[in-house]
């Protein structure tokens, strides 16, 4: 599977940013969006069909959760 970059919108960081208190530390916000661009790898992964099927999928975690 190619590495795969995905960006984000000025519009989706937005979006989180106002959904955050008043008052909150720097770590929590980085992580909102380092989380939310993970979601959109995944969605543009499954989009070009680069995502692993569910075979591939439970093969891999096989290993991982040996």
């Amino acid at each position: 599977m190619s590495e795969i970059t995905s960006m984000l919108t000025k519009k989706q960081v937005l979006s989180v940013v106002k959904e955050m208190p008043d008052t909150f530390d720097t770590t929590y916000l980085f992580d909102k969006i380092l989380l939310l661009k993970k979601i959109e790898q995944g969605r543009r992964e499954l989009r070009e069909e680069q995502a692993l099927n569910t075979e591939q999928a439970r093969k891999k975690l096989k290993k991982w959760l040996k």
